[in-house]
């Protein structure tokens, strides 16, 4: 496998990272998470870049790429904590091309691709990330099933983190999807994963920054050993999970066989850990980091809510113990 991303890989994380700097920064988050919408322009322009299609195939209007290159625009998406339907419409697609029918891949893939039509994933009675609004929802039962659900059997609930619209669906009652489901559920991890990345990523950046100008007996904090310990305790949990996410999104596509323990995988050291960075983030930034007018919080709530969705990380450690004890009495 390979361990840094190819030159087409890193040209998607640079265009990402430019573009969302300029068109998604804090000001912005905070616009349109207080008013309590979504960002339409960007996701405009978004589905206009092809990016929710990134991974669906070409000839269901993607752009035929794999989990690697999602994983990429997850990680910039949750760095910069962009108010977009993005992670919930790509999960769709990811469940529908892979457990759907024919059929059903044709009535949803192209619209999921171009943006037309916004997607969600989760579980029944928990909360789903950009499931009000959404055309169609797969929801998930506690067998492992997956049923397609239109929109509006979706119930609105507020959220902690107001830059996504949050939704929860009661019952399980639709057209089910017969095809694999396992395997679409797995990659929705890796790509949530990645996501979690992008918000640590984010939480230390802007904890190193102003630690380097705050000061305190006339010197910047950040030469305190204990701020200095905390910072890299968050850039060991950033790269211990950019590592594992990446290595399950190469799975995905290389080895199937191993994807459902890597997704597992990235999945609790990432639950795990955002919550952790991010809430050293919040003390690194001292006093004002427990304030609404410091941006931290944004990426600390977004980390809460994402550690839980499909599942925490002692849920997946419990299941990694399942699949591995599962494969050594097959053996």
């Amino acid at each position: 496998m390979r361990f840094t991303l190819s030159e087409d890989q890193q040209e998607i994380k640079r265009t990402a990272k430019d573009l969302l700097a300029a068109r998604a920064g804090a000001a912005q988050l905070r616009e349109h998470a207080e008013a309590g919408r979504y960002d339409e322009a960007l996701w405009k322009e978004l589905g206009e870049l092809g990016w929710p299609g990134i991974a669906i195939g070409e000839e269901h209007g993607g752009q035929g790429l794999g989990l690697v290159e999602l994983c990429v625009l997850a990680e910039e998406l949750g760095y910069a904590c962009a108010a977009v339907p993005f992670l919930g419409s790509v999960l769709a697609a990811l469940a529908i091309e892979h457990g759907g029918s024919d059929a059903q891949r044709q009535q949803w893939l192209p619209g999921l691709a171009s943006g037309s039509v916004r997607g969600a994933v989760g579980r029944v009675g928990e909360l789903i990330p950009d499931a009000l609004g959404a055309d169609v929802v797969v929801a998930l039962d506690g067998d492992e099933g997956a049923f397609i659900i239109e929109g509006g059997a979706v119930e609105g609930v507020d959220a902690v983190d107001s830059s996504r619209r949050y939704g929860r669906v009661s019952v399980a009652d639709g057209e089910a999807l017969e095809g694999d489901a396992a395997g679409g559920v797995d990659r929705a991890l890796v790509a949530v994963s990645a996501e979690l990345v992008g918000v640590m990523q984010r939480a230390l950046d802007m904890s190193v920054e102003y630690v380097k100008e705050r000061k305190q007996f006339g010197v910047p904090v950040g030469t305190f050993q204990a701020v200095q310990h905390k910072a890299a305790q968050m850039l060991l949990d950033t790269e211990g999970g950019r590592s594992a996410t990446y290595f399950a999104a190469w799975t995905a596509d290389a080895d199937p066989d191993g994807l459902a323990v890597a997704a597992s995988l990235a999945k609790a050291w990432t639950s795990d850990r955002a919550r952790d960075a991010t809430a050293s983030a919040i003390q690194l930034h001292g006093g004002i980091g427990f304030t609404w007018e410091a941006d931290v919080h944004w990426w600390y709530k977004r980390a809460q809510l994402d550690a839980h969705y499909l599942g925490g990380g002692s849920e997946h450690r419990a299941r990694i113990s399942r699949l591995v004890a599962r494969a050594g009495a097959a053996a």
